[in-house]
């Protein structure tokens, strides 16, 4: 009975301590509770040491104080558990301990993680708010069953429904949320959304992109508590280590059906005639629809589940045992060569050393055992899928498939057996030497597509180099707080020092550092170095697959795909679960003794705040020593009071939101989807309008069905949400020059091409509406306006002409193949003769319509 309810996480007084609970009810200020933590060394447990009950005798007898244990970092948590009083009753209510709230987070989280599996990786926003607002109306139905679920439970303890029996739930929710093992990491995605919020209030380059960051990392927020929720449980590893095999097996085998022709999976291949993007023609995206950011994805899976079968082959097991932990590798191993992806190849193949260097040196050559067949196997697969541009016929390519993965698993088969064989040396010399041959073979075959790519040329990796010089310019323009969401994506048009195309900066760090500066740096490193440190510590087996999220995300935008940093979140709770796992191991034949020293160090390191969270309802008329005890009460009430209100308006607020964003998204679908000039267009496009009216591409296609005025009124309170967007010029500069104002118009063109210089069609467009503009102010009488804005538009023309020349005789990659266009020649000559004074045409072929 003593070890069951000491796994439910209470602990209660001996007799013998009833003296120490009335110093301690006095040092805390007539608290009518008090706690203990129990501190559990379980670093040999974690990595690899005696994992059986021969040290329990030892530990039985063990007193665990704060200063003989290494764990006083509050970052991994400590197994805190309530002692005596009616408040440790209400922690043992079925509804927040018992197993119902333990399998709805699982649920409930493993819903969330394949949900962006399903959704692109949650890359688009329109993805995003279905995906929030299930995540943000399950949590928010949660907390309310959470404050239902905390009340007295004995009758005597009952209190009429009042002020004061909503005055004491509060104190309690405050003080388990305060108190919870995994409100530390909530903090992080936390403080990164508060910076996009403050982004999104203050002004930004784009308030829509602030927005929709902001949401994307509220989501990360609510998904981080309900996997701290989630560690926090006796069995909150299984949960999670289920949900991780079930999204990584359907990552993994959703893309390879794709390419064997079993699953119709739409843009789940990317194909193109590049050699430099590809040798074979085309990459494997999956579900991901980006091959880059599928093949780090995979690659975690991938070394995660090498890890594993490492574990499996160290020790003789059964053949059945042996190829259920063997089963997933080379699939995964083959779905991230297929990828093609080279950054990931190489974080992956880094992450994979590092993986073998922190192995004892008894666990090396478990880890190449289970490698070595997989891996030739699956290089053989990419080689054979690669040869028919990955659309193999069905029948052949299942074949291919099978034979692999049947030589995959009995290879490794062989390999354990020669590896555990009684004899001598011959059979360990026999698996090192196919191990040799295995890697060799693999390198050879999966080496060649890199090979190919590198002798069509670099061009792509010179781009990612010059992208990043830019933005490190930009960077610099705002270091510490940065420009906002979707920075880069509104402003390197502007400031690109040649033609590519890159609506990604392909740097996680830089993109970070362009929307939130310096403070979001800072947030998101201290993140990943703490989980790192505590998967270190607790679980060293998912070391490599963080380390892949960090060397990729660093190469590439993975870390703008919300699915990559669920991932990260998902890999960081499951190291606490398997803390939480091993203590309660441990817990089960340890025996706490408390002393007074160890409460009053309690008491001490007790913020305070929190000493003064009463854990039970007092009567009013408690007597009051001194003014400042009376404030400092009231304050700690309203600062209680406050957090709650806080945390619903946050949670309501979120609600709301997405859901409005998410009328739009679909309203404005409803009204691309219909013919144009159709009135139930305009209809769907007020109505998005009016639910999100941030967005530049809403507005600019709303505006084109309104009057003039109102039109340019419309574009004109758009600017103030998207200053940086040179399409809204654009529209502003057609409507002034309709309206025949020439100057104005040509203020408008002149700012949209400094916003887009490299975009040939716009400057073309610009050319034609102001030779426009000046022949309406000719017809209107007004020759001295015609002639300053037909020489405007000259300037324009010779500018532009002369930016085409020089990227035509340079050197420079032109990705976004920007030329002088065909008629652009035509409005140059004609706002020529305008400018000289020339009687113009009036209806000349090449001036007609618009390009």
């Amino acid at each position: 009975m003593k070890n069951r309810r000491m796994d439910k996480g209470v602990l209660r007084y001996r007799r013998g301590y009833e003296a120490n609970e009335l110093m301690v009810e006095q040092a805390f200020d007539g608290s009518r509770h008090a706690e203990g933590t129990e501190y559990v060394d379980n670093r040999d447990l974690c990595n690899g040491g005696k994992r059986d009950g021969r040290d329990s005798k030892g530990s039985r007898d063990s007193t665990y104080n704060r200063e003989d244990t290494y764990n006083k970092d509050d970052t991994y948590g400590a197994i805190q558990t309530e002692v005596s009083g009616s408040f440790s009753q209400s922690l043992r209510c079925k509804r927040y301990s018992g197993s119902g709230w333990t399998v709805g987070s699982g649920i409930l989280s493993i819903v969330l993680l394949l949900a962006g599996c399903l959704s692109g990786g949650l890359y688009y926003s329109a993805d995003l708010y279905p995906v929030l607002l299930i995540a943000a109306g399950s949590i928010l139905i949660m907390f309310f069953l959470f404050l239902v679920g905390i009340c007295p439970q004995k009758a005597s303890e009952r209190i009429p429904v009042s002020l004061v029996q909503g005055q004491w739930n509060i104190e309690q929710i405050i003080e388990k949320i305060f108190r919870f093992p995994g409100m530390l990491r909530v903090l992080w995605p936390l403080g990164m959304m508060t910076c996009f919020g403050l982004h999104a209030w203050a002004g930004s380059v784009s308030k829509q992109g602030s927005m929709d960051e902001m949401l994307r990392w509220s989501l990360l927020v609510l998904f981080t508590l309900l996997t701290a929720i989630l560690a926090a449980r006796t069995d909150g590893a299984r949960w999670l280590a289920c949900g991780w095999q079930i999204a990584g097996g359907l990552l993994v085998l959703s893309g390879i059906f794709a390419v064997c022709g079993i699953l119709p999976l739409p843009f789940g291949v990317m194909r193109t005639a590049d050699p430099e993007i590809s040798s074979a023609g085309a990459r494997l995206g999956g579900l991901l629809q980006y091959p880059n950011a599928y093949g780090a994805i995979v690659g975690m899976y991938a070394l995660e589940r090498l890890t594993a079968a490492a574990r499996v082959i160290a020790r003789p097991v059964p053949a059945g045992r042996l190829i259920a932990a063997v089963l997933p590798l080379m699939p995964a191993q083959a779905a991230l060569l297929l990828s093609e992806s080279r950054g990931a190849w190489l974080a992956t193949g880094c992450a994979a050393v590092a993986a073998f260097a922190l192995q004892r040196r008894g666990a090396r050559l478990p880890l190449l055992l289970a490698m070595a067949a997989p891996l030739a196997c699956a290089a053989w697969l990419y080689r054979q899928l690669a040869a028919a541009q990955l659309a193999p016929a069905p029948v052949p390519g299942l074949l291919a498939l099978a034979g692999a993965w049947a030589a995959a698993l009995l290879g490794t088969l062989l390999l354990c057996r020669l590896w555990h064989s009684g004899a001598a040396k011959a059979p360990r010399a026999a698996a090192l030497t196919a191990i040799v041959l295995a890697g060799a073979a693999a390198a050879l075959m999966a080496v060649a597509s890199t090979a190919d790519r590198l002798a069509a040329g670099v061009g792509t990796g010179v781009s990612r180099l010059q992208m990043w010089r830019d933005a490190l310019q930009l960077w610099t323009e705002a270091a510490w707080l940065g420009h906002g969401g979707d920075t880069w994506r509104n402003m390197f048009r502007a400031i690109q020092s040649s033609p590519y195309v890159g609506g990604e900066v392909h740097n996680g760090l830089l993109d970070l550092a362009l929307d939130t500066g310096m403070i979001g740096i800072v947030l998101v490193a201290g993140w990943f170095l703490l989980t790192l440190r505590s998967i270190f510590y607790f679980a060293p087996q998912l070391f490599p697959s963080v380390l892949v999220f960090g060397l990729h995300g660093a190469m590439d935008f993975d870390w703008s795909f919300t699915l990559s940093w669920m991932l990260f979140i998902w890999l960081g709770a499951w190291a606490v679960a398997l803390k939480t796992e091993t203590e309660g191991v441990q817990r089960s034949g340890v025996t706490v003794k408390y002393t007074p020293f160890r409460f009053k160090l309690r008491s001490k390191s007790r913020s305070l705040f929190l000493r003064y969270l009463p854990t039970q309802s007092r009567p009013a008329t408690v007597p009051m020593r001194s003014f400042f005890h009376i404030l400092q009460r009231v304050t700690a009430r309203l600062i209680r009071v406050s957090t709650v209100m806080i945390i619903l308006f946050w949670l309501g607020g979120t609600v709301w939101l997405t859901s409005r964003y998410a009328v739009a998204e679909v309203q404005y679908r409803q009204a691309m989807s219909e013919p144009d000039g159709n009135p139930a267009q305009k209809v769907h496009l007020m109505v998005a309008f009016q639910s999100n009216p941030n967005r530049p591409d809403m507005v600019i296609f709303l505006a084109r069905s309104l009057p003039g005025r109102e039109a340019e009124s419309l574009l004109l309170n758009s600017l103030s949400h998207s200053p940086m967007h040179p399409q809204i010029y654009i529209e502003l500069g057609r409507l002034a020059a309709q309206f025949g104002e020439g100057q104005q118009a040509g203020e408008y063109f002149e700012q949209a091409i400094a916003l887009n210089r490299y975009d040939g069609i716009g400057q073309s467009v610009a050319l034609y509406w102001m030779e426009q503009a000046a022949r309406r102010e000719w017809k209107a009488g007004f020759t001295d306006r015609a002639r300053q804005t037909a020489a405007a538009g000259v300037q324009m023309y010779e500018r532009y002409q002369l930016l085409a020349e020089e990227v035509e005789a340079g050197n420079v990659r032109n990705d976004r193949r920007f030329v002088l266009e065909e008629h652009a020649p035509g409005y140059g000559e004609n706002l020529r003769r305008l400018a000289s004074g020339s009687s113009p045409p009036f209806t000349p072929e090449l001036t007609k319509r618009s390009p």
